[in-house]
This record gives structure tokens, sequence and C-alpha cells, in this order.
């Protein structure tokens, strides 16, 4: 189960009402499980079908994670137009199999929806995600 602090749900959904129509990415870091700090990312696919970190953006993230000890909790995208659930490139594109992998769909904007998975040798499965 991943415990998230309400602000940092806010956060993600908030990212990906400005990024639309393009999909918003970021990383979520900390320590034993636990939210340290949400860093948003630009997507340097600037597309509303898939993200991809920009590279010194990943670079500027992981030099701070690095000086304060954090690990990637999780990482999170948007999807503009379907359901909040890991497409075929999403899964093919996972490389970190101990992170959660977070997706807000704004499929209904005024309703967007926040759901947790892992993904693990191309198997995806949802975890429960709770906002405190």
């Amino acid at each position: 189960m991943l415990n998230l602090d309400r602000s940092y749900v806010d956060e993600i959904i908030a990212h990906a009402r400005e990024d639309n129509p393009n999909e918003c990415c970021g990383i979520i870091a900390g320590t034993d499980g636990h939210a340290a700090k949400l860093y948003r990312a630009v997507n340097s696919e600037a597309s509303p079908y898939r993200y991809n970190v920009d590279p010194k953006d990943l670079l500027r993230i992981y030099r701070d994670l690095d000086d304060r000890g954090w690990d990637v909790l999780a990482i999170y995208h948007s999807h503009t137009h379907t359901e909040a659930y890991p497409s075929p490139t999403d899964v093919s594109l996972a490389a970190w199999p101990e992170a959660y992998y977070l997706i807000v769909s704004l499929q209904d904007e005024a309703n967007p929806v926040l759901r947790a998975f892992r993904i693990q040798d191309g198997q995806v499965s949802e975890e429960e995600l709770t906002a405190v």
C-alpha cells in the first residue's frame, strides 16, 4: 500500500491539468516508503500520448536524491484521454520495478482518477493508494 499526503495527490492532479493536452510526468522521492518530495519534470515528448522525463531534469532530480539519500518512491504521469491504467508503452518502458507507477486520468477532467501500480517483468499489479 502507498500512503501519500493529500498535498502530493493534489499536486499531481494540478500538474496534469496544467500540462493538458500533453501528458505530465514527475517523481516522488523518499526513504523507507515515506514520501519526502515531489519533483515535477518536463515531458520531453511534449505529447498527449506518451511521456519521457527530460534527461536534464532527470539528472537534476537524481543529483538531489543522491545528496539527500533518498530513493525513487513513485513515478507519475497523466493520461489525457484514457483511463488510469498502464498502456502497453508504459509497461514496455517501465524500468524501476521497485517504484510505484502513478497514473492520473483526465478522461473526465472534472473528476480526475489517480491509481497506483507496480510493473515488474511486464506484469501490472494495482496497488492500494491512500491519500492522508
